[in-house]
């Protein structure tokens, strides 16, 4: 990361000129802070929708630059030159969830980071917290800024969900952090693949660390254990065999069970730093976690069936952004025709690893693709030929969703499944991965009719 991460909290902010630096839901919890400290910030957003918000290419940046400190929303790059511009000026650029970090008590804290499964780690820790007892704030970059005062501050325990772009704002780390899985991602934001997995990691190592519950199948992380805390307890999909506390949870696929068995590791761990023995003995009871599963929702765009149409089951797994989720997803179906539909904003990762994994899936599967990363998953697939007797049976581009639906189910009836799950973001096409889940659902409904 760019510099010495800042120990600020926010309770040092008082009476320093403030900015806030993008006003999407980080920045207005920020500002609702801010208030809350009797401190009127000047507000820059690069595309203002609201009065009073300078834009930051019209004026915004220089107002900034007069600011002591700036509190960037994550989705700008500290490597970015406007970051640089305002270091240069002397401005102090940090972000919410660190000044909230430097200043909390801990041990009870947990982060959980990883390219993907932490939203659903992060929950399941939450729900299970929550199922014995104790009063539980999930947040971060899933769910609510821990800092904000709407949310409170008298919780027992802070589930906090850590990205790679919250991450370059931590200076501290909590003694116990979970990661769930290492693939590359958000590339162009951090410059690069390495760096990108210095960032994510560097949440699992700051001072404070000590235990990083870990994807032992993973080895990527394997390989660079060292970018951990000081002690990792590796947890594999194999663990626990024969378990079936997690049986409430109603999570699809092995990977989900690793991600439960994680969050049971994290709390066994978050309980013995926060000196709680009931809830060391809660999850030691596999009876008792049992009972706190019971009534988890999962996550939506995770593997969720949204119906299906003459034989025909829709699975929407929009929020697989990455090759590791996809490959997952398809794992999650065993025995199982597959239309697996790829593809959407082109963050130039490679898409050889699926390539290869679709190549040794047994099953019949065949693959659509999708502007504006289709193209290369398709020369990625070329690329790899087929080997032994893989189900592979072919790959086709299509110019949109609806389209990709419609020859997905033509192919996969009668009793074949069509898999929405993208390996790349929604954005240049779709509001989010909400509304792209959305307008898959929708594509499923107008083929029944």
């Amino acid at each position: 990361m760019t510099g010495q991460r800042p120990k600020l909290g926010w309770s040092d902010l008082n009476g320093a000129r403030v900015g806030v630096w993008g006003l999407g839901k980080e920045g207005h919890a920020a500002v609702r802070k801010l208030r809350t400290l009797g401190i009127a910030p000047v507000l820059v957003d690069d595309i203002p929708n609201e009065i009073g918000v300078l834009a930051t290419a019209e004026g915004g940046l220089e107002a900034l630059k007069k600011a002591e400190i700036v509190i960037k929303t994550p989705g700008i790059s500290p490597y970015g030159p406007a970051a640089a511009e305002l270091r240069a000026a002397g401005v102090t650029l940090v972000g919410g969830l660190g000044l909230w970090a430097n200043e909390a008590d801990l041990s009870r804290v947990v982060y959980v980071t990883g390219t993907k499964g932490k939203s659903t780690t992060s929950s399941v820790i939450g729900h299970l917290l929550r199922g014995v007892g104790r009063d539980a704030l999930v947040g971060g970059n899933f769910g609510a800024a821990p800092y904000d005062p709407a949310h409170g501050e008298d919780h027992d325990y802070w589930v906090i969900e850590v990205s790679s772009y919250t991450a370059t704002d931590l200076a501290v780390t909590p003694p116990v952090t979970a990661v769930t899985s290492l693939h590359p991602d958000h590339l162009p934001w951090h410059g690069g693949v390495e760096r990108y997995y210095d960032d994510k990691l560097s949440a699992t190592s700051q001072p404070g660390a000590d235990l990083t519950i870990a994807n032992g199948d993973s080895e990527l992380l394997r390989e660079r254990a060292g970018l951990l805390g000081p002690r990792v307890r590796w947890v594999s999909e194999a663990d626990e065999p024969g378990a079936t506390w997690m049986g409430p949870l109603h999570l699809q696929g092995r990977h989900n069970r690793r991600n439960a068995l994680i969050a049971r590791a994290a709390l066994r761990a978050l309980a013995s730093a926060a000196g709680d023995a009931g809830l060391a003995a809660a999850t030691d009871d596999d009876e008792r976690l049992a009972g706190a599963a019971g009534g988890f929702t999962p996550l939506p765009s995770r593997l969720t069936p949204v119906g299906a149409v003459d034989g025909v089951t829709f699975i929407d797994d929009s929020l697989s952004t990455n090759v590791l989720p996809t490959l997952a997803a398809l794992d999650a179906f065993p025995g199982r025709r597959v239309a697996l539909i790829v593809g959407g904003q082109d963050r130039g990762i490679d898409y050889t690893a699926l390539a290869e994994g679709v190549n040794r899936r047994v099953e019949p599967t065949t693959v659509l693709t999708l502007p504006d990363s289709g193209p290369r998953i398709t020369a990625a697939f070329l690329a790899t030929a087929a080997t032994g007797d893989a189900g592979f049976s072919g790959i086709r581009d299509c110019p949109g969703l609806d389209e990709a639906v419609a020859a997905a189910f033509a192919w996969a009836r009668p009793d074949g499944i069509v898999l929405l799950s993208p390996a790349a973001p929604s954005f240049g096409h779709f509001r989010d991965y909400r509304d792209r889940g959305d307008h898959f659902a929708a594509a499923m409904r107008a083929l029944a009719r």
